[in-house]
């Protein structure tokens, strides 16, 4: 079962609230949230990416309905296909964690403004 439409938008649109989110459109529609620069939320006709921590990466991407998301998996990224294994609360965790996960890369003045 392909992820909803809707459910895409409602992802967007949680990540887009976050604070020093940026949104932009890559690679000719692929849709994606970055802070300082980065990405954290990847959104595109395959799935929903983003990055985990380094311990969770093989149990997630192991899950039915998730994988190692495409040209990311050795940055620690997973890519949700399907609400088999994870309900819309957890993507939003997930992505949340991504988020923080990133900022973590940042340098301290970046960190500091959106910590």
């Amino acid at each position: 079962m392909p992820l909803p439409t809707a459910l895409f938008d409602e992802m967007l649109d949680h990540a887009r609230t976050l604070p020093g989110a940026e949104y932009d459109v890559k690679w000719g529609g692929t849709r994606v949230v970055s802070i300082g620069g980065k990405m954290f939320l990847v959104c595109g006709e395959a799935g929903i990416s983003y990055k985990v921590d380094d311990g969770d990466f093989l149990a997630l991407s192991g899950l039915p309905g998730m994988r190692p998301a495409p040209y990311l998996a050795r940055a620690r990224w997973v890519q949700v296909v399907s609400l088999e294994a994870l309900a819309p609360d957890d993507i939003r965790r997930g992505i949340e964690r991504s988020r923080e996960l990133v900022l973590g890369k940042l340098p301290k003045a970046q960190r500091q403004a959106w910590s």
